[in-house]
């Protein structure tokens, strides 16, 4: 499994309009984006106990979560991920599942993942199994990115971060959503082995310090 570093820095408006004009200029736009955004939407996986949240909560060093994710609201395509952290790296390991397959999981149907031609579908299935492992709630957000080749870069700028409350509606464009508790932007930065000067330099912002933040725990601030 491969690990990659990541920085995350709360931010404002005023950061975002100055992050952007020096990141336009020394990166390269995501082939992804339009207009240079896209909207995230996730849908995440707890336990019972909010074992995710709490783990991400009280810092343990050792955790991971899953989550179903689309992007521009389009469901013909639909990644299963699980996010895993380790004394301070992240790793990520995705699977595609159609629009049936994933109503079929939110909504508990789930003996056909068990002989799925992908480990990680298989992996969730036991965990819903023997953890009690569930849909919890649905995580909307806009996000700007940014690539740099050398070190393979990623800088992200997250913001507008809304939430389901408890709806698990994934595949419903028209489903409510509300904002997350007066969540901050969010500045990400990730690398593989080196984080070239160039980047370090462009996303410095005076004040500001790399602090751990998740947008599934700022989302559960209503329950």
């Amino acid at each position: 499994m491969d690990y990659r570093h990541e920085w995350k820095h709360e931010i404002n408006q005023s950061d975002i309009i100055a992050l952007r004009q020096r990141l336009q200029a020394v990166t390269e736009p995501d082939p992804h984006a339009a207009d240079g955004v896209y909207l995230v939407r996730s849908l995440y996986f707890d336990t019972p106990e909010d074992t995710a949240l709490r783990e991400k909560l009280d810092g343990v060093n050792r955790r991971e979560k899953f989550r179903l994710r689309c992007y521009n609201r389009d469901t013909s395509v639909i990644h299963l991920e699980k996010k895993s952290r380790e004394n301070g790296l992240g790793s990520k390991q995705t699977a595609e599942l159609t629009a049936a397959q994933t109503q079929a999981i939110i909504r508990g149907h789930t003996d056909w993942m068990l002989s799925h031609g992908h480990p990680l579908v298989r992996e969730l299935y036991a965990k819903m199994r023997t953890r009690g492992l569930r849909p919890r709630t649905i995580v909307d957000y806009t996000r700007e990115p940014f690539i740099y080749g050398p070190g393979n870069v990623r800088v992200t700028l997250d913001y507008n971060i809304r939430t389901g409350l408890n709806s698990t509606d994934f595949l419903n464009p028209d489903c409510v959503m509300i904002p997350a508790g007066g969540a901050p932007a969010i500045l990400e930065v990730k690398w593989d082995g080196f984080l070239p000067d160039i980047i370090r330099c462009a996303v410095q912002l005076k004040g500001r310090h790399s602090a751990p933040f998740s947008k599934y725990a700022q989302c559960r601030v209503y329950g």
